[in-house]
């Protein structure tokens, strides 16, 4: 995830755009859950991704600058106080209900 986190917004690196997606990526690829390109509970994850999307006002497969995104999920999930109705029930949610959104201004 650091190195994929390091690809999108390195200082050297210009907008990247991002396909939204709520099936395995790019991302998942070194997940341990992704089995040969399917993902283990791949029903909760895209029950999240599906949320995410809803809140921020995105369709799947749509295409947008990295930068965007994060802003979006910024301002409509973290900001706001929602993301324990998308996240509340994650094994990590702990994890990050206790440290501060790296995109908080």
């Amino acid at each position: 995830m650091q190195k994929m986190l390091e690809r999108l917004t390195g200082t050297d690196t210009p907008e990247v755009l991002v396909r939204l997606v709520t099936h395995t990526d790019e991302i998942c690829s070194a997940c341990p859950n992704n089995l040969d390109g399917s993902c283990r509970d791949a029903e909760k994850v895209q029950k999240h991704d599906r949320a995410v999307l809803d809140l921020c006002g995105l369709t799947e497969e749509q295409i947008l600058g990295f930068d965007e995104f994060t802003s979006l999920v910024q301002a409509r999930i973290l900001t706001a106080g929602r993301r324990a109705e998308i996240c509340g029930g994650c094994q990590w949610e702990s994890i990050c209900a206790n440290r501060k959104s790296r995109w908080e201004a």
